[in-house]
């Protein structure tokens, strides 16, 4: 059953067409015929498209209607304000929180005692994506060397980027001429950050883009960092970067949070007046999810991790964030 209900005309003619009826316990699943299914869940979906839009018709006029006194809008439910409570959230006037970020690996750079000067360098013999990713990724961050490797293994780049004064090692890994890895680790002492990476757009590929970046210090936006992981990887993103922007030259590089994915993003700011800002997006542009968190510099067979992620056991709820 399940049919469209219409009413024959008056002259005889063909049925007028109405408003799909469904019995009220029917669903089109039920419904055989794959087409004739598909054709009908459309129809359905069109049809609660319609009265969506009515009810928020109706909710506009009504809120226009009282004025001054319609109540506030109500905040929709989202997966992030639902966020099930961890117990590590960063309180910033803790005092525990305070010592450890005296004392932390970052530490000498928040206290302007260390300038960053990063490498950055791929797995064996990279392609051409790749290639260009790291070029681009070295007008972003400031002081960055880019240095392709040809066989030579991490753990003797380490000891050479240390002799000569490099803060960061960055490796951007990669699968079938795609990146899709990144290992931060930090120098002389570590830590460091494993992720994956996805989602990579070069500068060509984005729409809408500005010119190429100057050589000017962007500045760095860390949003939603608000555990005690997540507080130390936010430290480190903000560790490759030189203390002071030069906010003349209007760009700024934001690592983003949501729901433990870090969407990273660099922009310039165009001012049109005094009082309207826009923004455009220089790139290039990537995804990251933490995938372990090491103490010391990268160690894959002896070294001790601090936090792993194990799907298993730690995606047991949607709305359960470890960043």
């Amino acid at each position: 059953g399940g049919g469209a209900a219409g009413s024959v005309a008056e002259d005889g003619g063909p049925p007028a067409p109405q408003r799909v009826l469904f019995p009220p316990t029917f669903s089109v699943s039920e419904i055989k015929n794959k087409q004739r299914r598909h054709f009908m869940f459309l129809r359905w979906k069109q049809q609660q498209r319609k009265e969506k839009l009515a009810a928020k018709k109706k909710r506009r006029k009504e809120r226009e209607a009282l004025g001054d006194k319609a109540p506030p809008k109500a905040i929709p439910k989202t997966i992030e304000n639902q966020r099930v409570y961890d117990e590590t959230t960063v309180d910033l006037n803790d005092e525990e929180v305070a010592f450890d970020e005296a004392t932390d690996e970052f530490a000498p750079y928040f206290n302007r005692q260390t300038v960053p000067k990063i490498l950055i360098t791929t797995s064996d013999r990279p392609r051409g994506r790749t290639v260009r990713f790291c070029e681009q990724l070295s007008t972003v961050i400031p002081n960055s060397h880019v240095y392709y490797r040809r066989g030579l293994a991490l753990k003797r780049i380490i000891p050479q980027c240390i002799a000569r004064d490099f803060t960061d090692l960055l490796v951007i890994n990669e699968d079938r001429k795609i990146p899709n890895g990144l290992v931060l680790s930090h120098l002389p002492d570590g830590p460091t950050a494993h992720f994956r990476m996805s989602s990579v757009r070069l500068r060509k590929e984005i729409k809408r883009k500005g010119k190429e970046p100057t050589e000017h210090v962007p500045e760095i936006i860390l949003n939603n960092f608000t555990t005690r992981l997540g507080h130390s990887v936010g430290r480190m993103f903000a560790s490759l970067f030189p203390h002071d922007p030069q906010f003349i030259g209007r760009q700024v590089a934001t690592f983003h949070n949501q729901r433990d994915y870090i969407f990273f993003r660099f922009h310039r700011y165009i001012f049109k007046s005094e009082k309207k800002v826009g923004i455009q997006e220089l790139g290039p542009r990537f995804t990251l999810k933490l995938r372990s968190l090491q103490k010391g510099t990268f160690d894959s067979k002896f070294g001790e991790y601090e936090w792993i992620h194990k799907r298993r056991e730690m995606d047991t709820s949607r709305r359960k964030f470890h960043l």
